[in-house]
């Protein structure tokens, strides 16, 4: 009696636990074409899409929770402020940090990085398309300004904005 017990609560215990982990996110910022960071898969020679819950920032000046950018990576950005959400978009050379381009890229945001704020907010869209080489992130005040469901439709559609 006491084994079926002990088993019953060791099988609640084990279910518990998530079986995928997800990374936790860190409170990073966007406040200008020189001044923004972006979430990037943890080490070179990986792909977006697989890092999705394991993310680390990366900011174009190191901070105390994230390294800068590698020299060269960022090709172009351009920032865009309206009343409620702020955004940087533009290109990056994905052979400097040696982010795979088979899948085409990924997104990370709030539901991947449950943790994680931009400015503050609790809202945020960030995708890195390595094929494309194209790169966004929006934080949001109002949630339907970064519609997180649609990654597959890139950058171009989630985050319109300037990518040259």
């Amino acid at each position: 009696m006491k084994f079926m017990l002990f088993a019953s609560l060791l099988l609640v215990v084990v279910q518990a636990f998530p079986l995928n982990k997800r990374g936790t996110g860190a409170s990073i910022s966007v406040n200008s074409s020189q001044d923004f960071c972006s979430y990037l898969p943890p080490g070179p020679g990986k792909s977006v899409s697989a890092t999705e819950r394991d993310a680390t920032p990366f900011c174009t000046n190191s901070t105390t929770y994230a390294d800068a950018f590698p020299p060269g990576f960022i090709k172009s950005a351009h920032f865009l402020r309206t009343p409620t959400y702020v955004q940087v978009t533009g290109r990056i050379n994905h052979t400097v940090y040696d982010i795979l381009v088979e899948d085409g890229g990924g997104q990370y945001d709030v539901k991947n990085l449950p943790q994680g704020t931009c400015n503050g907010l609790k809202h945020w869209v960030n995708l890195i398309e390595p094929d494309s080489e194209q790169f966004c992130i929006r934080c949001c005040q109002i949630k339907t300004d970064c519609n997180i469901g649609l990654s597959t439709y890139g950058c171009r559609r989630i985050v319109p904005g300037d990518y040259s």
